[in-house]
């Protein structure tokens, strides 16, 4: 029950209080359709991926492959971090943040806060949240379902978000990806 918890906390807060805030500074949804898997369908697509193995887990239909206490408080805590984390990268990007990639749109190019050191912190933190959860509640489905995620999260920003960068920003956004890591600091940065 306390990763469907998390997932409900992460689902109130890291989208609806943000894409609330950013209705009401910028009178637009965040929510973008566009290019690749964006908007509704990707924040229910991720969600639904990452609950199925809390839901399997609290029916009883999948056993956990580790029954530790200790590691479900360690999971509430980096779940809890990858939220906390997620936000600050939302608001760090101020009126720029959108859930998807609209090819038409153009905003700011963000690279202050934790876009200092990683180009993608929203999505390192989602994927910390995911980390969290799947200690939580450890078994095969939330073990695939990270990969899943993982791989989604790689192939959009690589096939989609980072050519759509590039156009828009240029010279700009080479120099800052040649600074920022793609998701860790330091690792997936362009070569100059």
């Amino acid at each position: 029950m306390v990763g469907i918890l998390l997932e409900v906390a992460f689902a109130v807060f890291a989208i609806g209080l943000r894409s609330w805030v950013h209705v009401r500074q910028t009178g637009d949804s965040p929510f973008r359709g566009g290019s690749g898997i964006g908007g509704v369908p990707a924040m229910f697509g991720l969600g639904a991926v990452l609950l199925i193995g809390p839901v399997l887990d609290v029916t009883g239909a999948l056993p956990r492959l580790v029954h530790a206490p200790w590691l479900t408080a360690v999971g509430v805590v980096v779940a809890v971090l990858g939220i906390v984390a997620t936000i600050w990268a939302q608001f760090a990007m101020g009126s720029s943040w959108r859930i998807g990639v609209d090819d038409q749109e153009r905003t700011a190019l963000v690279t202050a806060g934790p876009f200092r050191w990683v180009r993608n912190p929203i999505y390192t933190s989602m994927l910390l949240f995911g980390l969290g959860i799947t200690f939580v509640v450890p078994n095969v489905a939330l073990l695939v379902s990270l990969a899943i995620v993982v791989a989604m999260l790689e192939y959009h920003v690589r096939a989609i978000e980072e050519p759509y960068l590039r156009h828009v920003h240029g010279t700009e956004y080479a120099q800052w990806a040649a600074r920022a890591g793609r998701f860790l600091p330091g690792v997936g940065r362009f070569a100059h």
